[in-house]
């Protein structure tokens, strides 16, 4: 007589099923399985009550300073992530690197007038040229990034299977949950499950890219203090040209591309990872090795290709 193997695991405090691959109960929050790697404190999945999401800013400190508990509040209310803002002061952290870099500009043989008005018009153009720029590049690049976390997630847990499990159907998840039993014991707060909301997966896995806040902000800084002095005797086109000239060949450029390198490599994986696993209710350490293998590979092109981006 053949063996039949459980497809679901009971949760021990509200008594609901769960698929058996779940690490998390979809009902209560109580966690069924304990990972090994869940002693780093920055992998443990968090088991508190949850009654309504912080503000933006809250969530965004808590993922650069205590990431599972950041994603934990987001995975509450997906449509809250604040993925859009960090984006946005990303953005205006390269539109003040624009600034940074004009702020090197030495008017000379030009009259006061002529150095104000030269001073507007560069520190306009730069922190226009820099924030535009900034919003797409991180834009098109934290896609491109989202998408092959995502392969590899999908490699080590079938990730959008899981997903389209989850959140497929919201008609269909909320009458599949109506009549499941709500543990007075629930963590959250009037009994409100995970399943009942969209994924929302773009937004929540652009909160993995919090750390650009910091890595940008330090790149600001050496920006002000690293490129050389340019000066500029008046303004025309042939001066423009040797000024960009002069910016793009600073050796800066390669400390500036080493700090992404090293933030993609490591930083990134690891909160991409805390994303995904809440996201999916699966498992960190299958998650988090292919994460930070893509993280490294791209962190290598990204470095090897900035001699022929910049030099």
């Amino acid at each position: 007589m053949s063996q039949t193997v459980a497809t679901f695991l009971r949760c021990p405090r509200c008594g609901n099923e769960n698929p058996a691959e779940s690490f998390a109960c979809n009902f209560c929050g109580v966690r069924l399985k304990i990972e090994k790697i869940e002693k780093f404190s920055i992998f443990k999945r968090i088991e508190k009550e949850w009654i309504k999401p912080a503000p933006w800013y809250t969530k965004t400190f808590w993922l650069l300073f205590h990431p599972n508990k950041g994603f934990w509040d987001i995975n509450h209310k997906r449509s809250k992530a604040p993925g859009g803002y960090i984006l946005l002061f990303c953005s205006l952290l390269y539109g003040l690197m624009g600034l940074a870099v004009a702020s090197h500009f030495n008017y000379v043989d030009v009259s006061p007038y002529s150095a104000i008005l030269y001073s507007v018009f560069f520190n306009l153009t730069f922190f226009t040229t820099f924030f535009v720029f900034g919003f797409f590049f991180q834009l098109i690049f934290f896609a491109i990034l989202i998408w092959l976390f995502t392969k590899g997630a999908n490699y080590a847990v079938g990730f959008t299977e899981r997903l389209e499990t989850r959140f497929g159907g919201l008609k269909e998840t909320k009458e599949k949950y109506k009549e499941a039993e709500i543990s007075p014991f629930s963590i959250y707060k009037g009994g409100t499950m995970l399943q009942l909301e969209a994924s929302h997966k773009f937004s929540m896995m652009l909160c993995a890219f919090a750390p650009f806040l910091i890595i940008n902000t330090i790149k600001l800084l050496i920006m002000l203090v690293g490129f050389p002095t340019i000066t500029i005797d008046k303004l025309s086109y042939n001066q423009i040209d040797k000024i960009l000239d002069q910016i793009f060949a600073s050796p800066t450029w390669g400390v500036l591309d080493m700090i992404d390198a090293l933030t993609i490599a490591i930083w990134v994986p690891i909160l991409t990872t805390l994303a995904i696993r809440e996201l999916s209710n699966s498992s960190t350490t299958r998650v988090l090795i292919p994460s930070f293998i893509i993280g490294f590979a791209v962190a290598i092109i990204f470095y090897f290709l900035r001699p022929t981006l910049f030099g």
